[in-house]
Parts: structure tokens; C-alpha cells; sequence
């Protein structure tokens, strides 16, 4: 007589179903400890503490490109990490945070400044959301007018039985 399976058939008891969702539980758990953050191996090397300080007000400056909610220094991604080692060798190398800056909005675009220029191609970036807000007004202001004169005073209406 062959021996019942639950992981083949759980189908036909409740309780193997049971059995077999919490073995299979208890099987994957361990995996989720495999899904930690990744963290950078080596530190960066600072050559003194004005550069160390430079070098945090630039990258808070700057948008993780994966995150894009987070600055450059806050971001945990391995291109943030990647990125943030770029940006201490070109200030080695004697870049100002303009130049760093410019590099890094011609590799990635001006999304990567927490404040982008006003230009025209960024003009939407600038007054989209006052724009939006003002046509938001102006529809309520619009509706609650044209309600309000639609509506009749209890007195003016005309009772048809």
C-alpha cells in the first residue's frame, strides 16, 4: 500500500493542504534572510574633514537614479554606492561641484539634481503643480456656482402631487 503524499494531493484533505502550505512555509523561510540590503564593503577615504563635508552636502544635492525619492548620500542602491565613489574621485581630481554636477546631469539627465534649472524643458517641473492647483480652484469655484443656481428656494418650488 503506497504511502498518502500531501504535497501531491492536498487537494483531497483540508488538513494535508494545511500541512503542506506551512511545510512549504517552513521550507522558504530561510530565504528571506538572504534579502538583506546591501552594504559597501569598503569606506570611502576622505583626504580631510572639508572634503568629507563637501563631498555629503554634494550628494545630498543629488537623486539616487534608481530610488529617485532619495538623495545620493541616503540611498542604499549599489549604483548610489557606485555613483557616490564616482563623485569622491572627481572631486580628487579637482572638480568643483559645478563640473561634478554637469557630469552627471549629461550621463543622466537633470533628473538627478534635487533642483533641476527653469528652463523650458523643465518648465512643466515648475509651475505644473501651481498651474494644476489654480485649474483645481477654479473647477470647484465653477461647480458650486452652477449648482447654487440651480438649486430653488423651498418657498419658489411648485409642489406637484
Amino acid at each position: 500500500m503506497p504511502m498518502p503524499s500531501i504535497i501531491c494531493r492536498p487537494h483531497r484533505n483540508p488538513r494535508a493542504r494545511a500541512r503542506a502550505a506551512l511545510l512549504a512555509l517552513a521550507l522558504l523561510a530561510p530565504l528571506a534572510t538572504l534579502a538583506q540590503a546591501v552594504s559597501d564593503p569598503t569606506p570611502l577615504q576622505y583626504r580631510n574633514a572639508a572634503e568629507e563635508t563637501r563631498f555629503h552636502a554634494l550628494t545630498a544635492e543629488l537623486r539616487c537614479v534608481q530610488c529617485q525619492n532619495q538623495s545620493l548620500a541616503d540611498s542604499d542602491a549599489q549604483i548610489a554606492h557606485d555613483l557616490r565613489r564616482e563623485v569622491l574621485a572627481l572631486m580628487q581630481q579637482g572638480r568643483d561641484d559645478a563640473q561634478i554636477k554637469q557630469f552627471l546631469v549629461e550621463r543622466y539627465g537633470s533628473f538627478v539634481l534635487y533642483r533641476p534649472p527653469m528652463d523650458a524643458r523643465n518648465a512643466l517641473l515648475w509651475f505644473g503643480p501651481p498651474l494644476a492647483l489654480l485649474a483645481g480652484a477654479g473647477v470647484l469655484v465653477w461647480v458650486v456656482r452652477r449648482r447654487g443656481r440651480r438649486i430653488q428656494p423651498i418657498e419658489q418650488r411648485e409642489d406637484h402631487w
